[in-house]
């Protein structure tokens, strides 16, 4: 079976049954729909596969159309776009039992240099060596792990807040939440592994910050939650295996979808990665 880490890495290890035609493994989970975060790092991968090496991946749009089935392959047909001078764009449509699924927009640049440089300040907040990581935290409150823990557990997520349990601690909270995160072990050098490594996790925890002021992260949900979309833009290099800060903001939540955006800053306080997503949030009927 080999490490968590070895499992996520087979998992973005696409198969090739076309020019440009590509597909990926589903693992078999008991949920009601195919993590978003593998659809896209998959779909990342099938654009890049048909890319110059010199190119790396910008930004990516991509939209999540149905929900995926766990245990079920995933076919990703891809579109090559454009092949410009300095850009390269992919269009890839993820395909399960004959249905769309999911759509994504990659676009690619040849590194060049540039006059105008500058960015946020990364905040000031804990080390990851101060905090203890998700799984140490949920399983002393809780015991018992969820069921969907096992797609975190390529990666040592350490929320730099203390999680809260009650709604009591929950009064006054904003709609914010960030976590160092990085792989339980060591990734192959190949950049476009930690880019969609990366991608993967980007959607593991974005979501939080429109629900923090609401209910307890982890736990009982009262909400059936889903991605809409989901767009990155990739700023600088990075090793997806080295800790990074995932800082991550609610600017609003109404007609029952909530926006999330989040900047991902390397250890040195780059701001490597800034990421937007919509999620759908419709409160769970009583049974």
């Amino acid at each position: 079976m080999g490490t968590p880490v070895d499992q996520l890495v087979d998992l973005l290890d696409l198969e090739q049954i076309e020019l440009n035609i590509f597909r990926g493994r589903s693992p078999e989970e008991s949920l009601q729909r195919t993590f978003g975060g593998q659809v896209a790092g998959q779909a990342l991968v099938a654009a890049g596969r048909t890319v110059a090496a010199d190119r790396a991946v910008h930004s990516l749009h991509a939209y999540f159309l149905r929900p995926g089935v766990p245990g079920v392959p995933i076919v990703y047909q891809v579109d090559r776009i454009r092949d410009g001078r300095s850009f390269t764009t992919r269009r890839v449509l993820g395909i399960q039992q004959g249905r769309s699924i999911f759509a994504l927009t990659a676009d690619f640049h040849v590194a060049e240099p540039g006059g105008i440089e500058h960015q946020e300040t990364m905040p000031d907040v804990p080390g990851p060596e101060e905090l203890p990581s998700a799984l140490e935290e949920v399983g002393a409150r809780l015991g018992e792990l969820p069921p969907f823990i096992s797609r975190r557990q390529p990666f040592d997520i350490r929320y730099v807040e203390r999680l809260r349990w009650t709604q009591e601690e929950l009064a006054g909270v904003q709609p914010r939440s960030g976590v160092w995160l990085r792989t339980n072990g060591s990734l192959p050098d190949d950049p476009l592994i930690h880019v969609c490594a990366l991608t993967y996790a980007s959607d593991m925890t974005l979501l939080d910050s429109v629900r923090a002021p609401v209910e307890p992260l982890w736990g009982r949900r009262n909400f059936d939650m889903a991605s809409l979309d989901h767009a990155m833009w990739f700023h600088r290099p990075f090793r997806a295996d080295e800790w990074l800060l995932y800082q991550q903001e609610s600017p609003i939540a109404h007609g029952a979808r909530g926006l999330a955006r989040g900047q991902i800053f390397d250890r040195s306080g780059q701001l490597v990665v800034s990421v937007v997503q919509e999620g759908l949030f419709r409160p769970l009927r009583e049974s």
